[in-house]
């Protein structure tokens, strides 16, 4: 486990943690990541930015089971300031635990890749 956060009561530009977050998990030195802000939108934006992450903002445990069920998400955005430590830790728990469904689910998420890929993806 890496732990990329801050640990100063400074404020940091939210871009550059979710950089280093995504990067761990694309390069595979990470399975998966775990981001957190205000809203989570940032953090989410940023961090679907590096080729490879599907980063997904949950609210509750049945959106963080959605995300790793049918979209295989690999970083996990919270919303500090919406979310109780209490149901942000049900979420967190609900992420790490699900297991991704593949079948239909699979065909996709390599589409989503495929749009990574590729420099106009609409046909």
């Amino acid at each position: 486990m890496e732990d990329f956060g801050t640990h100063t009561p400074s404020p940091v530009d939210y871009p550059d943690v979710a950089a280093q977050v995504a990067w761990a998990v694309a390069q595979g030195r990470a399975e998966r990541g775990v981001l957190i802000c205000g809203t989570g939108i940032g953090m989410s934006i940023a961090a679907n930015k590096v080729a490879g992450i599907r980063a997904a903002l949950c609210h509750d445990p049945f959106t963080a089971r959605r995300a790793r069920e049918h979209n295989d998400a690999n970083v996990l955005c919270l919303a500090g300031e919406a979310l109780s430590p209490s149901v942000a830790r049900e979420v967190l728990l609900t992420f790490l635990t699900t297991p991704f469904e593949g079948g239909r689910h699979a065909r996709r998420v390599e589409k989503i890749a495929h749009l990574e890929r590729s420099p106009f993806p609409c046909p």
